[in-house]
């Protein structure tokens, strides 16, 4: 339901109890006459420095997914966003349509997820030929791969940023993130993404999309802009790049 304070759309988000990233983003590019309120899944081991710590992760945030869909659930929102991207992922585009059917099925709400987020932001722009970073080890990021790969897509790169805790992901720098986005640009390449909700990017991500003249799509803005524009908010919020300010 909507709210005196928020009378357009109340919107559930699901987040990683580590993640510091999502809701200030979300805040910063808020339209008028909207909320967001947290669900938080329970993270009791952060590390993330290996292919295994990555698979426990995953495994342990399946498991708690559901008492943070229950736990939101009760301020009666109007529509789920998963403020998580990894799990969306996972599984290639099936994968993510199994999780999108299971969310679904357990709270009764419409949901977006960031894979297919990015997926419709990319479509907006017409662009095939990708480069991708994210703040992963090599087995997640092969993840990423075979989900654009499996819709169609080029995929010319993937950088993985390896950071050693699901916290660390919040404190990589502008500059890293900047050069993370030089590595997997290149000739041909028509946009480059960005997975991983806590990796702080939106800001770095305008800048570059100016300097290099292709659209960028961090995984935070898409998950924003195709949740809004599903339910019919079409606000031109500036200050997130050319999705949010133009489509």
């Amino acid at each position: 339901m909507t709210t005196v304070l928020a009378d357009r759309h109340a919107f559930g988000v699901i987040i990683p109890s580590t993640n510091t990233a999502v809701e200030d983003e979300y805040y910063r590019f808020r339209a008028p006459g909207v909320s967001f309120h947290a669900g938080r899944i329970l993270i009791r081991n952060a590390v993330l420095d290996s292919d295994e710590d990555m698979e426990n992760f995953l495994e342990d945030l399946r498991g708690e997914i559901g008492a943070a869909v229950e736990s939101v659930l009760t301020c009666r929102p109007d529509s789920l966003i998963m403020g998580m991207s990894a799990e969306t992922f996972w599984g290639g585009a099936e994968g993510n349509a199994e999780f999108e059917r299971w969310i679904g099925e357990m709270s009764g709400l419409d949901v977006v997820t960031g894979a297919s987020a990015t997926h419709a932001a990319l479509q907006r722009f017409g662009v095939r030929r990708i480069g991708v970073i994210t703040p992963y080890q090599p087995v997640a990021d092969e993840q990423v791969r075979a989900y654009f790969t499996e819709l169609g897509y080029e995929v010319h790169a993937v950088h993985g940023l390896k950071c050693g805790s699901a916290t660390s992901i919040a404190e990589v720098p502008p500059e890293e993130i900047r050069a993370a986005f030089a590595k997997v640009d290149g000739p041909g390449v028509e946009a480059l993404v960005q997975a991983g909700t806590n990796l702080p990017v939106i800001g770095v991500a305008a800048a570059v999309e100016e300097e290099i003249g292709k659209p960028v799509v961090p995984i935070n803005a898409a998950s924003l802009w195709h949740a809004y524009r599903t339910h019919g908010i079409k606000d031109r919020i500036p200050g997130a790049g050319r999705l949010l300010a133009t489509l």
